[in-house]
């Protein structure tokens, strides 16, 4: 299996039509529809339903794609990698974080390094610890924010001097913001938008969770989120109030929404992660030089 082969199959998906394909990549349409049949029969499936006028993915098409996409990117990554491996620092550095205000410690570094460095590009991934730590496993990634409770045992790590604190997001019309803070009762009966990492059972050690204690299966989680702007919406639209970190969802006068942490304080550590005996790229030792001069 070539990668050529591969940047032909994703060109087919993205366009669902072989001819506009083929135009795209300057191939004939028989030599692309043979190289796509080719890599069917490969693999021993079918990747493509062929309608009349438009072809779409089968199921294993699906799966082969996103397959497809995480080798290309582990691919481009690579030999960005070792065209800088030479002369001076350029490169890439991929980073993946969930949503935390730490993120403007690691803009404070890169706008440092940019000085120095103008040739360096930086790509941030946004993502739940699942996510991230999966990109970072597959090689898609250099490096990881994670807010605690994660796992980061099988990863090397810096602790952040930072600690995001927990709260409720709400409209200020809600009875609930004449609070200064949020207790547990206060969420009784109240429908609630939680994050799906927070309140999955899987989740290594659920601080909400532990947090709220007896009686959290009798919440009314009514919608769950994956990004705070997205909870926010719903908040504004008066679904509920969420559950979230604070400093992430417009609160600004105006906004028609309003933050109160929780009581008692619950607050999240965070770490930046990297796989073991990672061997790392110039630009990307450079930025954990850098991170790490910065911390100390």
């Amino acid at each position: 299996m070539e990668i050529r082969v591969l940047k032909y199959f994703l060109a087919v998906a993205r366009e669902g039509n072989i001819t506009a394909a083929a135009n795209f990549l300057h191939l004939t349409q028989p030599t692309l529809s043979r190289q796509i049949h080719e890599l069917e029969d490969e693999l021993g499936c079918r990747l493509f339903v062929r309608g009349s006028h438009r072809i779409t993915l089968t199921r294993q098409g699906v799966q082969f794609r996103n397959r497809a996409q995480e080798i290309i990117a582990l691919v481009d990554k690579t030999e960005n990698e070792f065209s800088s491996s030479s002369g001076s620092i350029s490169g890439e550095v991929f980073i993946g974080s969930g949503e935390t205000m730490a993120v403007s410690l690691i803009a404070q570094v890169i706008k440092d390094i940019s000085e120095e460095y103008p040739d360096i590009r930086y790509h941030m991934h946004s993502g739940n610890a699942e996510d991230v730590t999966d990109r970072l496993d597959k090689g898609l990634l250099d490096f990881g924010i994670l807010i605690q409770p994660a796992d980061i045992s099988k990863y090397d790590y810096l602790d952040l001097p930072f600690k995001d604190k927990w709260g409720v997001l709400m409209q200020s019309s809600d009875p609930l913001a004449e609070k200064s803070a949020i207790e547990r009762n206060d969420l009784m009966g109240t429908p609630v938008i939680c994050s799906r990492q927070v309140i999955s059972k899987e989740h290594h050690g659920s601080s909400f969770r532990e947090w709220f204690g007896d009686g959290y299966d009798r919440l009314d989680i009514i919608a769950t989120y994956n990004l705070v702007y997205n909870a926010a919406r719903m908040v504004r639209e008066g679904i509920g109030c969420a559950v979230t970190l604070d400093g992430l969802a417009d609160t600004s006068p105006g906004s028609g929404l309003c933050f109160r942490p929780l009581f008692p304080v619950l607050e999240s550590g965070l770490n930046v992660v990297w796989k073991k005996y990672q061997v790392f790229s110039p630009a990307a030792q450079l930025f954990l030089d850098r991170l790490t001069q910065r911390l100390s």
